[in-house]
């Protein structure tokens, strides 16, 4: 019985160095560059994940020729871990070209084959024409400058979506930077090749917001790796909460109902353009219950208001004064020109005032 035991332990001593080993995964075997422009440096990154249960090292890394140069994660990648391998192409000749990355390493087998191919051309500039998109951010291309979500109430999740485009030459992670804890970014392509590109959904936890009405956040699109937030990158977001059924409540036949004299103002001023420019709104309720002003706001600190009553009885009216300061003006938008009225009119309950400087 002894004797068993002891063939028993020494089997699974033996056992042990087989089941602790690295395990090298790679998120791509082949990359494929498309047209490249000549002499235009083009990088290609592979994602090593250890899939093993003992650390994983990158002992050498080889290319099939030395037109490409190479580096690597060259610490030890523990289980679950991840490294990357990266390769330089100087694409110094033109026409098709097909390359090998060889990855030594301590896991088994000890040599990995990986590949990247593309066609370096003089001129490649016709490649973007048709996925050019209007904005700009340094290299990447985006087709918004400026995200609003749809108007929503509490517990409801809208969506926007930012398309981005890669003209650089180098492959780009999309990412936003300083995005609030109340939105979700999501992704189907974390990494861009050159003049590829994706869409980032952005979905809204309305739960999160403090209050009804106007949210605004800036997020920061990332140009480039290691990139840091500036105003160059700056993209505003805004988000309108209405108010919850609880909060109008009533009977339509028996609600406050808003009329506004006038949506539209022009403020442009005379041909002097004064610093500042007043103009006057009458809000009045023709409904049969007392109308709530929830919240009043504005989009930009270069306009300001002054309302004189925030509960108006059926049938009054009241003033809201509207001042341009054109010298506090912030935004690069029109659009945010603009006064946010909020109410408990259950047919109108977000109404807006168009701002023309």
């Amino acid at each position: 019985m002894r004797h068993r035991l002891l063939v028993t332990c020494f089997g699974l001593a033996a056992a042990l160095p087989l089941c602790a080993q690295p395990r090298l995964s790679v998120n791509k075997e082949a990359h494929h560059f498309g047209k490249i422009g000549w002499k235009i440096p083009a990088t290609v990154e592979y994602i090593i994940t250890n899939t093993g249960n003992k650390p994983l090292v990158l002992t050498e890394i080889t290319t099939s020729c030395a037109c490409a140069a190479t580096e690597w994660t060259q610490r030890p990648i523990p289980p679950g871990g991840s490294g990357i391998v990266r390769a330089v192409f100087d694409a110094k000749a033109l026409g098709k070209f097909r390359k090998t990355v060889s990855i030594y390493s301590n896991a088994s087998p000890h040599l990995r084959h990986l590949t990247f191919d593309g066609e370096v051309l003089e001129k490649v500039e016709t490649i973007y024409e048709e996925i050019s998109l209007p904005y700009r951010f340094g290299k990447i291309e985006t087709d918004k400058n400026a995200l609003a979500f749809p108007d929503s109430r509490r517990g409801e999740q809208p969506v926007v979506k930012l398309t981005v485009c890669n003209q650089s030459n180098k492959i780009y992670t999309p990412v936003l930077m300083h995005l609030p804890s109340y939105i979700k970014a999501e992704t189907d392509k974390p990494t861009l090749d050159v003049g590829e590109r994706t869409t980032i959904k952005l979905t809204l936890d309305t739960r999160k917001l403090l209050d009804v009405g106007l949210t605004q956040a800036t997020v920061h699109l990332s140009r480039h790796t290691g990139d840091k937030v500036n105003e160059n990158n700056a993209i505003p977001l805004s988000i309108i909460l209405l108010p919850a059924a609880e909060q109008i409540g009533g009977n339509p036949d028996e609600a406050p109902c808003l009329r506004l004299s006038e949506s539209e103002i022009d403020l442009s001023g005379s041909p002097t353009r004064k610093p500042q420019k007043t103009s006057e709104v009458i809000l009045t309720n023709t409904g049969k219950e007392p109308l709530k002003i929830l919240k009043l706001q504005v989009f930009d600190q270069g306009v300001n208001v002054k309302l004189q009553k925030k509960l108006i009885l059926p049938g009054e009216s009241t003033q809201l004064r509207i001042n341009l300061l054109r010298n506090r003006l912030l935004s690069k938008h029109k659009a945010d020109l603009r006064v946010l009225i909020i109410t408990n009119d259950p047919k109108q309950p977000k109404a807006e005032i168009n701002i023309k400087p």
